[in-house]
């Protein structure tokens, strides 16, 4: 086509190959590719691209292995003891399953860093314990259950977090502490909103579990509790690095599930290395097609006419915090969460330097955009994955979301608008941004 340049073609190439049916990181390699041989540059810079991306970036590692701990927590009944002990805690109130609903993924948090292995492997049982005898309807049992597993990649260890650090060379270790106080909040959000709908709709209250139940309930939790702690204490005790953590959460979580519970056969081992070795290539096929476009793009000088085009409106840091927003909770509800984070944000990173806003905070800000992404229709991936689980219509689900939606929309405008939020426990552990 002539007069159209050599990246507009690019992403038309890039649009319909993914609207074809391609998968999104083959369409970013096609188009890629296409790119460097219409600029008249060596198509075998897109192959350099990813390879040195994939094999120079010691941080990526801890991708597949927070997969790995995730699956194995699943398939060991962690999860199992870890709702026991939830349901003592907090089922004696209104509404008590779906309090215990948030609270495990708020635990559960801690050890895997992905929404999605929260929402498979304590949604089946949470779900059933929520219907059985039709204590609730399996619309709210569905939606509490897509809404709670965004807190998991908020709350450390964190994938998108590491796939961020990666393209915004921001500090981990910062970036888990600055995620810890938003996903309490939003799971506190969560909890008063389940507490105003189970009031309102006069849900059960769960009995209370007798005094004599607690040590052993407690007791059976403290291995899998002792996760997080192993994990926090390790990297922020300066004994490892979040990667190296990550290994230790795998390692540890094979040694609970294997040695500790007794609960994982040689068999099961193997499907959970299997899946997680599945897991790791459909991340990293996307990281993949990531690098060679966003070799595209800084060709281009995309994220330098962005910041100058920003520029010219004399937003202050607030303003455009708002607009990055609502770009990206717009975003959300079309793009997959890793696409994001590996193709928009980076062009947001220079004027973000230019106007001074932290990154860590601008981090945190980001992956909550994405995790509320998540719930939010035509295209929330939770919600097609409960809807599957629970076989209820996706409008219904969608309909039961909308007040935990808002409620985390609510805690997003908070950590914008107040960034200590994000940065008193960084700050306290001596981060200097």
């Amino acid at each position: 086509m002539m007069g159209v340049s050599p990246f507009l073609m690019c992403v038309i190439i890039l649009v319909a190959l993914a609207l074809a049916g391609l998968p999104i990181a083959l369409s970013m390699i096609g188009a890629s590719v296409f790119y460097l041989f219409a600029a008249g540059l060596d198509p075998g810079t897109a192959a350099e691209q990813i390879l040195n991306g994939l094999y120079n970036s010691y941080v990526l590692l801890a991708v597949p292995l927070f997969i790995l701990a995730a699956d194995l927590m699943n398939t060991g009944s962690l999860t199992d003891r870890l709702l026991k002990f939830c349901l003592m805690l907090v089922g004696r109130f209104r509404g008590g399953l779906g309090h215990v609903n948030v609270v495990s993924n708020i635990i559960f948090a801690g050890m895997s860093g992905s929404a999605i292995a929260d929402a498979v492997g304590i949604g089946r049982i949470i779900i059933g314990m929520m219907t059985r005898g039709g204590k609730y309807p399996v619309a709210y049992a569905a939606a509490i259950t897509a809404s709670a597993a965004i807190i998991g990649p908020i709350i450390p260890p964190s994938i998108p977090m590491v796939i961020y650090a990666l393209v915004s060379n921001a500090s981990i270790g910062y970036l888990f502490l600055g995620g810890v106080v938003p996903g309490l909040l939003l799971g506190l959000a969560f909890m008063v909103m389940n507490a105003v709908i189970s009031r309102r709709r006069n849900y059960p209250v769960e009995p209370p579990v007798k005094l004599r139940e607690v040590p052993r309930a407690t007791f059976e939790a403290i291995p899998a509790l002792l996760l997080p702690v192993v994990l926090l204490v390790g990297i922020y005790g300066g004994v490892m690095t979040p990667t190296e953590g990550a290994a230790a959460a795998a390692a540890y979580a094979l040694f609970a599930a294997a040695v500790i519970y007794r609960a994982i056969t040689p068999r099961q081992l193997y499907e959970v290395l299997l899946s997680s070795g599945k897991a790791t290539t459909s991340v990293g096929m996307l990281i993949a097609g990531a690098l060679a476009f966003n070799y595209v793009v800084t060709a281009e000088n995309i994220p330098v006419s962005v910041q100058h085009f920003i520029q010219g409106f004399h937003l202050s840091q607030v303003g455009f915090l708002l607009l990055v927003n609502a770009i990206l909770l717009i975003l959300g509800c079309l793009l997959e969460g890793t696409t994001i984070l590996l193709i928009i944000v980076p062009i947001f990173i220079p004027t973000v330097n230019a106007l001074g806003i932290d990154t860590v905070h601008f981090g945190v800000v980001v992956v909550v955009n994405i995790m509320i992404g998540l719930v939010t229709p035509p295209f929330g991936l939770l919600l097609f994955i409960v809807a599957n689980m629970t076989r209820q219509p996706l409008s219904a689900i969608v309909r039961e979301c909308v007040p935990f939606i808002l409620a985390a929309i609510a805690m997003l405008a908070v950590i914008t608008f107040v960034p200590e939020t994000v940065l008193w426990l960084p700050r306290l552990m001596g981060y200097k941004g």
